[in-house]
């Protein structure tokens, strides 16, 4: 005898209402309730119980005014757990370990999170002079280092200018990159090498070179960087790995789906 296996009136509700979450994450941008309703067919009723819900649990949040609604962040701390602790996260650890075993140098992984650069992983070289910069809960200014500036380049224009808005260009030391069309030329180099370089922009005495990380899609979503004191590793040492570097982003690239 066969089994039913239409799903009960409980669990239909729940995959909807999660529905709801994975339109405002993949959206990337406040979404109105009239454009929730519209992509959900969810009764206005249930539409409104359900962001109220998630809205008191901090999995989302309302723009001010109140008209549009974003992940909270709740949700997104959430999706950085998972880039961190899923099976694929030994995947990407593996290769981060090789690479450095390779090169000889420290290197990481990151991602833009909240207009700030978020360490997903990083492994240290075996050198008494390094950068300590633990993954996780450390922001970074996009502007000031390699990863950063590479993730905010390949960004679509629009979204990449709403962002720019936003930050200070705080001056970290006296190469920071604090002027906008200076900027704005660097993000042209960039991606027309395909490589971004942070020449002690971030900390004095410390180079830095990123490659993106693309998924299956081809949509740069994070960067894989090799980072090292300028004593040993001057900048121009740093983007002969830039090979090595792309060769590992695609490894990593491929446990993004």
């Amino acid at each position: 005898m066969m089994q039913d296996r239409t799903p009960s009136h409980e669990t239909s509700s729940t995959l909807k209402a999660i529905g709801v979450l994975e339109l405002l994450v993949r959206a990337g941008r406040a979404v109105t309730l009239s454009e929730l309703m519209l992509a959900t067919r969810l009764p206005k009723p249930t539409l409104h119980r359900t962001l109220t819900l998630f809205e008191e649990a901090g999995w989302l949040s309302r723009e001010p005014g109140g008209r549009a609604y974003i992940i909270g962040e709740r949700l997104s701390s959430f999706g950085l757990d998972v880039l961190r602790n899923d099976s694929a996260a030994t995947q990407r650890r593996i290769v981060l370990r090789g690479l450095v075993s390779d090169i000889g140098e420290s290197c990481n992984l990151a991602v833009l999170h909240k207009g700030a650069l978020i360490y997903l992983d990083r492994v240290e070289a075996d050198w008494p002079l390094r950068l300590q910069i633990p993954s996780g809960g450390v922001a970074i200014s996009p502007h000031c280092c390699a990863s950063g500036k590479l993730l905010l380049a390949f960004l679509p224009a629009a979204e990449r200018d709403r962002l720019l808005a936003l930050l200070s260009l705080q001056s970290f030391t006296e190469r920071t990159i604090t002027d906008r069309q200076v900027l704005a030329a660097e993000f042209e180099r960039i991606v027309a090498a395909g490589y971004a370089v942070d020449n002690e922009e971030y900390v004095v005495g410390v180079a830095c070179v990123a490659v993106p990380v693309r998924n299956t899609q081809g949509e740069a979503i994070a960067s894989i960087a090799v980072q090292g004191a300028t004593a040993r590793l001057p900048l121009m040492r740093a983007i002969e790995f830039v090979p090595r570097l792309q060769a590992a982003a695609a490894n990593i690239g491929a446990t993004f789906g």
